[in-house]
């Protein structure tokens, strides 16, 4: 019979301690809602005591009832100072109206000593007596033995003590902690293994963070030693580091190691979570994310292609469908034709191998490369290209002339302004347009000249710019790749530009941005 796993999630409190990530209570809702529809056991809301933000959000779901997740607040054991019944973090957690409430507490003797400045014994007494407190207010407690990985190799009869501390309190689950992330999986194994020897434990959770990359080795690790919880946060957010990525250890558990968890029937629903919490974040997701990133299942060199297309085992671990992922086949220098007819058909293509055309657009691809456009990154001016060698694509447009200025004032305000001609149906357009910049100035003056004939234009919007100089050597005099990132409501795409001259190379990436959008609504 395959062993249950249960999955706690940190996002919301581990998660938002990220460098550079900042989350609104609306932010927070919307990602505890999503792991909610995903089914994720108990997701950590936050630290009521210590924010009003994380206070509202516990009011917000006693209100607003997730449907299969638990809710759960997070705190310390008491103040040395006050006792359980007079210590504000520990009131705040029974107010947060919660089944489960998480509490940490000291397992290292340094800590013990030279953070917490108390005495060994008096350490014990914290966890036993705010562990039946909240026992006492009909609370069922996981306990987070914090450091208890660096307590146990430096004082391990101490560090058993505050865990027996714990269970003899009533803590209903306790989870070891590698909170400085410096563990190596078979040593933490081999602690796992000799803890849940020594105290008998049924079940025990593990906290691991990622100083050393290995967060999820040594989360799966502990699972193959008992472990019946595993905390993270989704894309392994997290201070430092980060924390046990749960977008990779979900589908691996499920998949590779044969576990049952609660929100398997949800596995397709993994790559749209991962990328939702990203986007939330506002953190660009990584493409190579393993599982639910754009290149985990891209295929790039013609040898892998060719492959794949014979038999997907050759060169994938799992069936990408199976986490909400999807296959792609990279055009670029390194494949040879029969990616670039795959990758045409992929596009809906016809495209015959052994035709002059596929010959010629085969060289055409070969020879932009080569000048520096890279079209693995930009998969809208790729179609587009398809489009105008297979001759299926109409002219939306023909640009008569632009100009660009760029003006600094008197009150030190740097201005950008382009002007612009075009013919649209047969019609001349002449338009000018103020902007943040010069390729935003001349981005506006475009959808201007164009959105009398073509109101579309008005429900996409460019989401990101990236500049890279290909030639370095060369000084101002430089070759420059621009992409841009566009989007509407229901896709993303990207186009490239290559020129000596950025706002050239900018025209190009955003002629083939509108155009793919036109090519959209036309169809």
């Amino acid at each position: 019979m395959k062993d249950k796993i249960f999955i706690y999630d940190t996002t919301l409190r581990d998660g938002s301690q990220t460098e550079g990530i900042s989350l609104s209570l609306e932010d927070k809702i919307a990602i505890a809602q999503k792991l909610d529809s995903f089914g994720i056991d108990f997701i950590e809301g936050g630290w009521p005591y210590s924010n009003p933000k994380d206070t509202a959000l516990f009011s917000y779901f006693k209100k607003n009832k997730l449907k299969k997740s638990r809710l759960v607040p997070f705190g310390s054991t008491a103040h040395p100072a006050f006792v359980p019944s007079k210590d504000k973090n520990l009131i705040s957690l029974v107010k947060a109206d919660t089944e489960f409430v998480t509490i940490f507490g000291k397992s290292w003797d340094l800590h013990v000593k030279e953070v917490l400045r108390i005495s060994l014994d008096k350490n014990l007494e914290l966890i036993s007596k705010s562990i039946a407190f909240l026992k006492g207010k009909k609370k069922k407690v996981f306990y987070d033995a914090e450091h208890f990985f660096d307590g146990y190799n430096k004082n391990p009869s101490y560090a058993l003590k505050t865990i027996k501390a714990a269970i003899e309190a009533g803590a209903d689950l306790v989870i070891l902690c590698d909170t400085n992330g410096g563990s190596l999986p078979w040593e933490l194994a081999g602690v796992c293994r000799q803890v849940k020897e020594e105290l008998n434990l049924k079940g025990y959770g593990i906290h691991c963070h990622n100083d050393l990359g290995l967060a999820a080795a040594n989360s799966l690790a502990a699972v193959r030693q008992g472990c019946s919880q595993i905390q993270g946060t989704v894309n392994g957010y997290g201070e430092r580091c980060g924390n046990a990525d749960l977008a990779t250890i979900v589908p691996v558990l499920q998949e590779k190691m044969g576990k049952r968890l609660n929100c398997a029937r949800n596995l397709k629903k993994l790559t749209s979570l991962s990328h939702y919490v990203s986007e939330i974040c506002n953190v660009a997701h990584r493409d190579n994310h393993p599982f639910s990133g754009r290149s985990a299942f891209a295929h790039k060199g013609g040898i892998h292609i060719d492959a794949v297309i014979k038999n997907p085992l050759a060169y994938e671990h799992i069936i990408p469908e199976k986490v909400g992922n999807k296959r792609r086949f990279v055009v670029s220098e390194l494949a040879g034709k029969s990616t670039l007819v795959t990758k045409a058909k992929e596009l809906e293509f016809d495209l015959d191998k052994k035709s002059k055309k596929a010959k010629d657009i085969y060289n055409l691809v070969q020879r932009l490369e080569k000048e520096g456009y890279q079209f693995e990154a930009a998969e809208g001016s790729f179609k587009l290209l398809l489009e105008k060698q297979l001759k299926k694509t109409r002219k939306f447009f023909t640009l008569l002339g632009f100009k660009v200025l760029v003006e600094k004032r008197e009150d030190s305000q740097l201005v950008s302004e382009a002007t612009i001609k075009l013919e649209v149906n047969k019609k001349l357009e002449h338009t000018a347009s103020e902007g943040d910049g010069p390729v935003n100035a001349l981005d506006k003056a475009l959808r201007k000249a164009l959105s009398g004939e073509y109101p579309c234009l008005a429900q996409m919007h460019l989401a990101d710019f990236k500049v890279r100089v290909l030639d370095a050597n060369k000084g101002t005099a430089a070759k420059v790749r621009v992409l841009i990132q566009s989007q509407d409501k229901e896709e993303k795409w990207t186009t490239i530009g290559v020129s000596e001259n950025i706002i050239e190379a900018s025209w190009q990436a955003l002629v083939d941005s509108v155009e793919y959008k036109l090519l959209k609504s036309s169809i």
